[in-house]
């Protein structure tokens, strides 16, 4: 077999975690604190150019939509690749994007139809680079249970403080200042974020036979699709995830209207709720891999997704911004542990050859449902007005997480765990 330099063995030799994951967390919490002042600044943006619910809307779902259309390839592409290379080339050109996008609002030619591409070329890089990312996880640290959690509890630590907590506020207070500027910001994260990552040592390709024949992309896309239906755990989960998002991306791609109209929050007072989901998902990526020893990770990942149900029927109930702010921190501290276990499962169970692709076809169909769950909490905000798509997405979330509870428990992990020979968690049965 072919291995990356740097080897499993290697990684599970050393006692933390390795220099190289070390930059990569770096250029991580670089990176997503310019997309939290992204990701306050952009729908702040667009609601200055409308206020039709729909049109704000899709600009959120384009964001989302190359999921959609270019997940599988853009998995199988990855699987051909140095991973470190794919990364640091990526963000390099998001750099160009997004620099691009500060000049023309500078020169007053912002539109929805550009936001909405510049969203679209970032997000197509998004499928290239997260893919590449969690492949590159498993061959930084090795495929230890432990370690994975670890290593991915911290990322999704830093990705909290920085692109929910600290991002969006910055965000909300450098638009109010000058809407370009936080668009120049973020242009500046993505440069940094290329540079450490293309400081990592060592070359990345994915484990294959040293006489293993090259096929075409479609062949490899289609043994990606082989092995993840056939796995009936990372199947069920996948679907889940599907689903969840499509609900829960209906009451996000409003937020903005709804955090102006009912609960009467400016830029900043928008930036600070955001925020506030990174507040309790900041604890939930500290007691992550805790709480899935204590409890077992099949029972906290539906738990937590029905802990996030109850809290967006109470967002959706509310006029309070406080009460909804504090109703985000749980979501986010639900949803993170539950993030934060998912992949680690999912990097755990996978063979490397196949990771990116696997991780793209669950991404497209967790992600690729984003798009359709914007438009969605578009019609039905503009038809039934802006509570409707929180709740609408509570009863949906609930609903799936009851059908999912035969497949996706605590029993059914350690199996999968066993049968990939991987190192056994310390789950209860």
């Amino acid at each position: 077999m072919r291995r990356s330099r740097r080897t499993s063995a290697q990684a599970r030799a050393r006692p933390g975690l390795g220099p190289g994951y070390h930059q990569l967390w770096t250029a991580t919490a670089i990176s997503t604190l310019g997309d939290g002042v992204f990701l306050a600044a952009l729908p702040l943006l667009a609601a200055r150019l409308t206020r039709d619910p729909l049109q704000v809307s899709i600009v959120a779902a384009a964001g989302w939509l190359p999921w959609l259309l270019l997940g599988l390839l853009s998995g199988a592409l990855v699987d051909r690749s140095d991973r470190r290379r794919m990364m640091w080339t990526v963000d390099a050109v998001r750099f160009a994007v997004v620099g691009a996008l500060a000049v023309t609002i500078l020169a007053g030619w912002a539109s929805i139809p550009l936001l909405a591409a510049a969203g679209f070329l970032l997000g197509a890089g998004a499928t290239l680079f997260e893919s590449a990312g969690q492949s590159l996880i498993p061959a930084l640290v090795g495929r230890d249970a432990a370690r994975l959690e670890r290593a991915n509890g911290q990322l999704f630590g830093a990705q909290q403080v920085t692109q929910q907590l600290a991002g969006p506020p910055l965000g909300g207070l450098l638009f109010s200042l000058a809407s370009s500027v936080p668009f120049l910001g973020d242009a500046v994260s993505f440069a940094a974020s290329s540079v450490l990552i293309g400081a990592i040592r060592g070359r990345f390709m994915p484990e294959r036979a040293v006489d293993a024949p090259r096929t075409s992309l479609q062949a490899e896309i289609a043994e990606g699709l082989r092995w993840l239906t056939r796995h009936r755990l990372l199947r069920a989960i996948t679907a889940l995830g599907g689903v969840a998002n499509l609900a829960l991306t209906a009451g996000d791609a409003i937020l903005v209207l709804f955090a102006q109209d009912k609960l009467g929050l400016g830029s900043v007072g928008y930036g600070l709720l955001l925020s506030s989901y990174a507040v309790g998902g900041t604890l939930g990526s500290v007691v992550a891999t805790r709480i899935g020893r204590l409890i077992g990770t099949g029972t906290v990942i539906l738990g937590g997704l029905l802990i996030g149900a109850g809290m967006t029927l109470g967002i959706g109930l509310t006029s309070s911004a406080l009460t909804a702010g504090g109703l985000l921190a749980v979501e986010g501290a639900a949803f993170t542990v539950v993030n934060v276990l998912i992949t680690s499962l999912r990097q755990a169970l996978v063979p490397d050859a196949l990771t990116s692709r696997v991780v793209s076809i669950g991404r497209l169909v967790i992600l690729g449902t984003m798009p359709l769950g914007g438009v969605l909490g578009g019609v039905v905000g503009r038809t039934l007005g802006l509570r409707a798509p929180f709740l609408l997405a509570a009863v949906v979330l609930t609903a799936v997480v009851l059908l999912a509870l035969p497949v996706v428990n605590n029993r059914t992990v350690q199996a999968a765990r066993v049968a990939a020979g991987v190192a056994p968690s310390a789950d209860k049965a």
